[in-house]
């Protein structure tokens, strides 16, 4: 793929692609955005409009089809991941995928085994891997700016929305979608992140329940983990709360790093008894260098952080978590 541009088309080009990922395909220099499809065939129109997109479709199939696209992102709920991807991976065209990769591990397997056997690249948004403000804390990590990595714990929650409250439908909180509910939408992102910091997991333990019962997915969860480098992990995923909350706290023998998953708040590291922040904002498109990384790779051959496999082992942490 390196002698030409790489065309990309979308299926499902819902909120996630107007802001987070969409534009980042149409700024990274050798990709292009040709086609977009959504089956209310109005809504995939007006999409293709606003964002200067020559072809829509209203079929996924007939966007898979299409001889001009290269490649395709999937960005629809994880319900359908498996569908369309075993369709994308038997045209034998580059894909990536919106996480969580699919709704369990096993569907996560199969997704993998079909792109390998056609021998072509698939990777999952997992997008924090690529962004500078977690590449910083990897820095700070490698550098020994805090020692021997002891154990990294999550706290994050937040209060019902008054949509889940009015009972009104909400597919991250659909059972059938989302057994853990915002935890498969939200949780996934740092779980992910923290395999990327500190290896493989090769112990989960969790439980989780419906304290609420305003839906039919799981609204609060903990979890405990061993890495493969000795670092132990622990999590709790309130989505019932008084308050929102997002910290994460890594210990090492000689200092700790605070930071927040998904707030832009300062990364603070401490050592000693002196303490320093950095403050790194992220892009305003926040799949940029996800996506730039991307091209890297098919362009360049340079490893992404975010392929099939590592996100098929996230999902078996979720599922570990979710079932436990």
């Amino acid at each position: 793929m390196n002698n030409k541009t790489i065309r990309w088309g979308i299926i499902g080009c819902g909120n996630v692609t107007e802001l987070k990922s969409g534009p980042a395909y149409q700024k990274t220099e050798g990709f292009e955005l040709v086609a977009v499809m959504r089956r209310d065939a109005a809504l995939a129109e007006d999409y293709a409009k606003r964002h200067g997109v020559p072809t829509f479709y209203s079929d996924a199939d007939a966007l898979i089809g299409d001889s001009n696209v290269d490649a395709v992102y999937i960005a629809t709920p994880p319900d359908t991941h498996l569908f369309y991807a075993l369709k994308v991976a038997a045209a034998g065209k580059t894909c990536c995928i919106e996480k969580p990769m699919a709704c369990n591990y096993n569907e996560c397997l199969a997704i993998c085994d079909a792109f390998e056997k056609q021998k072509v690249p698939l990777f999952v948004a997992y997008y924090r891997r690529s962004l500078p403000r977690f590449q910083h804390i990897k820095t700070l990590l490698d550098s020994g700016a805090i020692g021997e990595v002891r154990s990294v714990h999550w706290q994050l929650s937040k209060p019902a929305s008054e949509k889940d409250r009015s009972g009104g439908y909400n597919w991250r909180t659909d059972a059938k979608i989302a057994p853990g509910g915002y935890f498969d939408d939200l949780a996934s992102h740092g779980l992910d992140l923290f395999v990327y910091l500190f290896g493989a997991v090769r112990q989960v333990h969790g439980i989780g329940t419906n304290q609420q019962q305003l839906y039919s997915a799981k609204d609060a969860l903990a979890g405990c983990w061993l890495h493969s480098s000795g670092v132990t992990g622990s999590g709790t995923w309130n989505f019932g709360s008084h308050t929102r909350e997002d910290i994460v706290s890594i210990t090492g023998s000689a200092g700790n790093i605070a930071f927040s998953v998904f707030d832009e708040l300062p990364i603070v590291l401490r050592q000693a008894n002196q303490s320093q922040e950095f403050s790194i904002p992220h892009p305003e498109n926040i799949q940029l260098f996800h996506v730039q990384n991307m091209r890297e790779f098919l362009v360049h051959g340079i490893p992404h952080p975010s392929t099939g496999r590592t996100a098929a082992h996230t999902s078996w942490i979720m599922d570990q978590i979710i079932g436990g």
